[in-house]
């Protein structure tokens, strides 16, 4: 990374896919951010590498503590101390309560929650250090509502949600800007629209326009921070 990179102001993306990850990722390079991409996928990572000037990828599985706290090691050691975090790692179970196993609703928290608790604290010295800093929480409408096939996913949402909430309350005062983003609706991608190909284009939530909104939230005035909003496509049902 050059000097000039090391200047720039670093945001850190965690769980980076072909659709928010990357967006988010694209966005805030586009403003002036260098950006690290945090994602299991060390091909894609590379690939992604290619795409974006002054972003980077670190292999880090957020279901491990220890993982998380090397990735955000080499982070910091090779890009600098973060300015915004992103956590938009999230996987889930889908199945109702009778068909849910331990492991299922295990391996769903520590996605969700866990690994944004751990990743959280990563940056929070630094950005306190700075008196400033934006962690933006990408959530999803299971957070607020349990459905029948979801308890693993929505009860693990709802963690991370609260975990968010939390945090806000406790970092504000220390100039650390923390915010929640429901996502309600189904993104945009390829295996979607392969999945749903009788649905029409404004079905579905544009990557590009919710990195859009996220990318607003961490430039937000402090006098009028927004906790939490809602994402969804217009015609939603909600």
């Amino acid at each position: 990374m050059t000097g000039q990179d090391m200047a720039k102001p670093l945001s850190i993306i965690v769980g980076v896919g072909p659709g928010n990850g990357l967006s988010f990722s694209r966005r805030f390079a586009s403003e002036g951010y260098a950006v690290a991409m945090l994602a299991r996928n060390q091909e894609r990572l590379s690939e992604f590498e290619g795409q974006i000037d002054g972003a980077r990828g670190f292999v880090c599985d957020v279901n491990d503590p220890a993982a998380i706290e090397d990735a955000f090691s080499q982070v910091r050691t090779s890009m600098g101390p973060a300015s915004v975090l992103v956590y938009n790692a999230g996987a889930g179970h889908w199945d109702n309560v009778e068909e849910t196993s331990p492991e299922d609703l295990e391996s769903s928290w520590r996605t969700n929650a866990l690994g944004c608790m751990v990743s959280a604290q990563q940056v929070i010295p630094e950005m306190r250090a700075a008196g400033a800093g934006s962690i933006v929480v990408i959530g999803a409408g299971a957070a607020l509502r349990g459905r029948a096939g979801t308890t693993a996913f929505a009860s693990a949402k709802a963690a991370q949600r609260s975990i968010a909430q939390s945090m806000a309350r406790h970092l504000g005062p220390a100039g650390i800007h923390v915010s929640y983003v429901v996502i309600d609706g189904v993104i945009d991608l390829p295996r979607t629209r392969q999945a749903m190909p009788d649905k029409k284009d404004d079905f579905f939530l544009d990557p590009d326009d919710i990195a859009d909104a996220v990318y607003r939230l961490t430039a937000q005035p402090r006098s009028a921070w927004c906790f939490e909003i809602d994402l969804r496509p217009f015609g939603e049902n909600w």
